[in-house]
């Protein structure tokens, strides 16, 4: 297993970017305990914009980010058909769209198609990768990745997808 970052340290990623943070979002299911009670709750009917407590820091952050120039986007692959999770994060995602952050869908089919990775991944500053590395209770952590070929191929992986996605907003009006 490749040496893995977490907690603060991961953290101090999203702080110290200098331009954009790009993200690949490419599993069907996060089991992220933050995430346990908010989606508990959308199970039983509360509307999830009406319960954004949970998620705050995060839109503080990106808000902070984008209002000082810096990007923020994220391509997520769509099962097909989504999970129950995926179905979810869609309810939340205009949260994150308010708050500054570019979102992007791809289907599942289409990522197969144009040979994207399985796994996910940040890119920041098109000069740093975050491989992420999960496991049963979710986010283990990620192998940090600097190396410029390698960088290379994610940067290829990251323009495909970005340009094979529907932004969130057109793909709700279908």
């Amino acid at each position: 297993m490749p040496e893995l970052i977490s907690g603060a340290a991961f953290g101090a990623l999203f702080r110290e970017f200098e331009s954009s943070a790009w993200r690949w979002e490419a599993q069907g299911t996060y089991n992220q305990p933050d995430e346990v009670e908010p989606w508990q709750r959308w199970r039983d009917g509360v509307p999830v914009l009406d319960d954004l407590e949970w998620l705050r820091s995060w839109l503080d952050d990106i808000r902070a980010a984008t209002e000082v120039g810096k990007v923020f986007q994220r391509v997520r692959m769509l099962t097909e058909p989504l999970t129950e999770y995926l179905r979810w994060q869609m309810e939340v995602t205009p949260a994150n769209v308010d708050a500054g952050e570019e979102i992007r869908l791809l289907t599942q089919a289409a990522a197969s198609r144009l040979a994207l990775p399985e796994h996910d991944f940040w890119i920041f500053d098109r000069v740093r990768v975050a491989v992420l590395h999960y496991g049963p209770g979710g986010l283990i952590g990620a192998e940090i990745v600097t190396e410029p070929a390698t960088v290379a191929r994610y940067e290829q992986w990251r323009k495909i997808a970005w340009a094979e996605a529907v932004s969130y907003e057109d793909f709700v009006k279908t």
